[in-house]
């Protein structure tokens, strides 16, 4: 399976790419590097700066369609980027309406509450963000990792980097259901 990561061109925390970037691999699916300009990201380890990785595609010049699936990596900074992108806020709700699966670790479901893809939905982030997701109608629970049906695709979400490993399991267990 093709597997969007989607991120802006810095402040993506670097371990919430880095992770499940292998674990997809490592799965034997196909990770694709998709940010709102070609280049490089800027990647940080909380508000250092860490290493830069290359971009693959550019939102915008590709399409949900050619994914089976959508990982958004955290960071304080790389979601605040995204939401103010229209294209990227397009291509991230493309994913819902489309039934595909998505999977966001810690700030990153501040980019799917622009969306407006939450209503209804339960899931978990970052503590911080639990007002902004109540007020855009989520129900947010405080939980490592949390799966959610309850719309027209499955939704994975984990609160941190404490919680990669059990949030890597996990998507990759629901991607995989998705692809069969």
């Amino acid at each position: 399976m093709r597997i969007a990561f989607l991120t802006a061109p810095e402040g993506v925390e670097q371990v919430e790419l880095t992770e499940p970037w292998k674990a997809a691999s490592d799965a034997g699916h196909e990770p694709v590097l998709v940010s709102t300009k070609s280049g490089e990201i800027q990647a940080f380890d909380h508000l250092d700066k860490a290493d830069t990785f290359p971009v693959d595609e550019v939102v915008g010049e590709t399409s949900a369609d050619s994914f089976g699936a959508l990982v958004l990596p955290g960071g304080v900074a790389n979601p605040d980027f995204l939401r103010m992108d229209p294209e990227a806020v397009a291509f991230v709700r493309d994913f819902f309406t489309g039934g595909r699966p998505v999977a966001a670790i810690c700030h990153a479901p501040w980019t799917l509450v622009e969306a407006d893809v939450v209503r209804g939905r339960t899931l978990t982030s970052w503590p911080s963000l639990r007002t902004d997701l109540g007020n855009a109608g989520a129900t947010w629970v405080d939980e490592q990792v949390k799966v959610c049906g309850d719309g027209p695709n499955q939704l994975v979400t984990s609160r941190k980097p404490d919680d990669l490993k059990a949030f890597c399991e996990t998507f990759l267990e629901v991607f995989a259901k998705e692809a069969a």
